[in-house]
């Protein structure tokens, strides 16, 4: 089929030309794929894609139908400007329009943190024959609570990316955009030092920060695992997740008075449109906060009985 020989050739071109990475590749694959079982050698008819994008709807929540159409529209476009189109681009008469959904990112409290934290230090503290796997986990949580990175950025964070001395580190984040974050709490960067110790000689052999048993990459499912094996423990219900403590350490900065342009800068958001989400729920907690610890429900106001 043409179209599928194109989607290979526009897959090839995203992996060597625009040096995607794997995870935006393979979505992009799952996407064409299923467009091109759909369309077959109507890809060029407006219609057979219109009715695609309802099929879409019918289907998917709609997070998941923006990223199919954007995947798809990439596609055309590359097509386009490449002149491997022989008509119009259908794809510019297509107008896709979306209710505006406003998703509030979930975060762990301050006391289940502190929860975790503790419980985690507690069994560093107790324990001597697992001492090395306990002082790696709780680097890898201090670490994810400290910067707010990815899940994937602390897997593919490598040794040169992180200065001990100084808590400065590289991380190398979207479509390889560098940011540097400085992490200046003299705790994490003593747990950071006593892990890397432990572990120096796997890790100079890997080149890659944080290992695993074998001395290789710790994997992103590992790190998941690891957190929820210990809030289980530490008793908490809450399922957290790596990218929780994202949402957390922004929401906790901007509540703090933290200006939202260092938060974006932190985060590696391109549009500060992305980081404004966080506004939203530290407002959330402020009202709550108002609601439960204002000093007028103290207050005997007999007139007001």
């Amino acid at each position: 089929m043409e179209l599928e020989e194109r989607i290979k050739e526009y897959l090839e071109y995203c992996k060597y030309r625009k040096e995607l990475d794997e995870k935006t590749l393979k979505a992009y694959r799952i996407d064409l794929r299923q467009f091109a079982m759909f369309v077959g050698d109507e890809y060029l008819k407006k219609e057979r894609i219109d009715k695609y994008i309802t099929e879409l709807h019918k289907k998917f929540k709609q997070k998941t139908i923006k990223r199919k159409i954007a995947s798809i529209r990439a596609f055309y476009a590359c097509l386009e400007e490449r002149e491997l189109l022989l008509i119009e681009n259908p794809f510019r008469k297509i107008k896709v329009k979306f209710r505006e959904e406003k998703t509030l990112p979930r975060i762990i409290s301050r006391s289940d943190i502190e929860t975790l934290l503790n419980h985690m230090y507690s069994i560093k503290k107790n324990c001597n024959k697992e001492k090395q796997i306990i002082v790696k986990h709780i680097a890898v949580v201090e670490f994810l609570f400290a910067t707010g990175v990815r899940v994937c950025e602390v897997s593919r964070l490598k040794i040169e990316g992180i200065d001990l001395k100084s808590g400065t580190v590289r991380i190398e984040g979207k479509g390889k955009k560098e940011r540097y974050i400085q992490i200046g709490n003299s705790e994490t960067l003593k747990i950071l030092n006593e892990y890397y110790k432990l572990y120096r000689e796997e890790i100079e052999r890997s080149g890659y920060f944080f290992v695993n048993n074998r001395g290789r990459r710790l994997s992103e499912q590992s790190i998941r695992i690891l957190i929820d094996k210990h809030a289980k423990n530490a008793g908490i219900s809450l399922h957290i997740t790596p990218h929780m403590f994202r949402h957390s350490l922004a929401t906790y900065l901007i509540e703090a008075g933290a200006d939202i342009s260092y938060v974006q800068r932190i985060l590696g958001h391109s549009s500060i449109k992305t980081t404004q989400i966080y506004i939203y729920v530290a407002a959330e907690a402020q009202a709550e906060i108002l609601k439960l610890l204002h000093p007028r429900n103290k207050m005997k106001i007999t007139q007001a009985a």
